[in-house]
């Protein structure tokens, strides 16, 4: 899946208090994993994800190996969404 760098943050800066820690345990790794997902760069205690960033307008397209994170992240934006 492609997604610009941009969008991919804007999606992060959505999320509720508690996302990455609800994700990464959904999913069952590492929270700095999930944070890793969407730009951080702090490998010590999380794993690098299959992403690659191309250079480009709105902070350059992100090819995601596996989107399972980003789907969680969506779904936990729509479940806000509807309780407000």
């Amino acid at each position: 899946m492609n997604i610009t760098f941009d969008e991919l943050r804007r999606i992060k800066h959505q999320l509720p208090t508690g996302s990455v820690s609800r994700i990464a345990h959904e999913l069952n790794i590492d929270e700095q994993t999930v944070r890793n997902y969407f730009g951080a760069k702090k490998f010590d205690n999380g794993s690098v994800v299959g992403m690659h960033i191309e250079p480009g307008p709105q902070g350059g397209i992100v090819h995601l190996d596996d989107d399972k994170i980003l789907n969680i992240a969506k779904r936990i934006i729509s479940e806000q969404q509807s309780q407000n």
